[in-house]
C-alpha cells in the first residue's frame, strides 16, 4: 500500500539515492531468476497432479499446445521471419528432444515424490559436461571430474535412502529409470540450447521449442490422446503458462546477469519442489534426500568454477 508521501506529490516525497537505485538495479536478475525457478517448480506440481489424473501423455501435450498458443504471438509481433534450414535444424532437434524429456520427467513425477525427482535431475548438467567433450571437443578439467563422482555419490544417497525406508518399489524403479532418461536429455539440450543461442532469439527459441514439442507430441494422439476433465484441464493451463512465465522470466533475467552469478540460485528448485510437494501431496523430504542433494549441488557449484589451467582431457 502506497504511503502519503509516495503518490501524493507534495513536499514529503521519498527519493532515492543513485547509489540505492543501482543496487536495487543489481537485485532485481537474481529477484526475476528466484521467481523464474519459482514457476517452474510450481509447474512440476501443476503437471503432477494433471499427469495422475489425465495422464502423461495427455498432460504433457496440452502443456505444450497451450505454451505455443501464448508464445506465439509474441513471436509474430516482431513480424514472421521464418528462419533458416540450418537454425530450423536446431530447433526441431530441440524440439524432439524436448517432447521426449518431458514424457518422461512428467511419468517421473507420477512415481516419485516431486523434491527427489528434482535433487535427481540436478546430475544433468555435469552430464552435460561429458557431451559438450564429445559433441562440441570442449575441455573437461579436473575439477568436473570430480563435480561428477560428487554428483554421481548424491544420487546413490538419495536411492539409498529410499531403499533403506522399504520404499524401492517397482513403481520406484520405474520412476527412477525415466528420471535417469530425461536427464541423459536434459543434458544433452544443454548442448544444443548454447548452439541454438548464437543463432536466433530468446522468443523465437521458446516459440519453436513449444511449438515443435506439441507437433511431436500430436503424432501419437490417434493412440493416446483422451480428454482430461475439467478440473484436470484447469491444473494443465495454469502448467501452460508458468512455462512460459518462467522461461520468460530467466531470459530476462539472464540477459542483465552473468550465468555464473546466476546459476546458484537454479537450486533453489528443490526448496520450491520440496514446498509445492508438501503443499500439493503432502510429500515429506528425507533426510537422505537432503543430503544427497546437497552433495549434487555441490558437484555442480565445483563444476561451474572458472579454472582453465587445470585442464586434465
Amino acid at each position: 500500500m502506497s504511503s502519503p508521501g509516495q503518490g501524493g506529490g507534495g513536499s514529503g516525497d521519498l527519493v532515492q539515492s543513485p547509489a540505492i537505485m543501482t543496487r536495487d538495479h543489481h537485485l532485481m536478475p537474481f529477484a526475476a531468476a528466484l521467481i523464474g525457478v519459482a514457476c517452474l517448480s510450481l509447474m512440476d506440481a501443476f503437471m503432477k497432479e494433471a499427469s495422475l489424473a489425465a495422464g502423461t501423455y495427455t498432460a504433457s501435450l496440452l502443456r505444450s499446445v497451450i505454451g505455443a498458443v501464448i508464445i506465439a504471438p509474441f513471436w509474430m509481433s516482431g513480424g514472421i521471419n521464418w528462419p533458416q534450414w540450418s537454425v530450423m535444424k536446431l530447433h526441431i532437434e530441440r524440439g524432439v528432444i524436448s517432447a521426449a524429456m518431458a514424457l518422461s520427467f512428467f511419468y517421473a513425477l507420477t512415481k516419485l515424490p516431486i523434491a527427489e525427482a528434482i535433487a535427481i535431475s540436478f546430475v544433468a548438467p555435469l552430464v552435460a559436461l561429458y557431451l559438450a567433450k564429445i559433441l562440441l571437443d570442449e575441455t573437461i578439467r579436473r575439477e568436473a571430474i570430480w563435480a561428477s563422482l560428487l554428483g554421481f555419490v548424491g544420487c546413490l544417497v538419495i536411492v539409498g535412502g529410499k531403499i533403506g525406508q522399504g520404499e524401492f518399489d517397482r513403481e520406484a524403479a520405474l520412476g527412477l529409470a525415466a528420471l535417469m532418461f530425461s536427464a541423459l536429455l536434459y543434458a544433452y539440450n544443454f548442448v544444443v540450447i548454447r548452439k541454438q543461442s548464437q543463432v536466433a532469439g530468446p522468443i523465437e527459441v521458446a516459440t519453436f521449442h513449444s511449438g515443435i514439442g506439441a507437433a511431436v507430441h500430436l503424432l501419437a494422439a490417434p493412440w493416446l490422446f483422451a480428454m482430461p476433465a475439467a478440473q484436470a484441464m484447469i491444473g494443465i493451463s495454469a502448467a501452460g503458462l508458468l512455462t512460459v512465465i518462467g522461461a520468460m522470466t530467466l531470459a530476462w533475467a539472464y540477459a542483465r546477469a552473468q550465468t555464473q552469478a546466476l546459476v546458484p540460485l537454479e537450486y533453489s528448485a528443490f526448496l520450491w519442489a520440496s514446498l509445492f510437494g508438501w503443499l500439493f501431496f503432502r510429500e515429506a523430504v528425507s533426510l537422505a534426500t537432503i543430503a544427497g542433494t546437497v552433495l549434487i549441488v555441490c558437484g555442480c557449484l565445483i563444476a561451474a568454477r572458472q579454472r582453465s589451467d587445470q585442464a586434465l582431457i
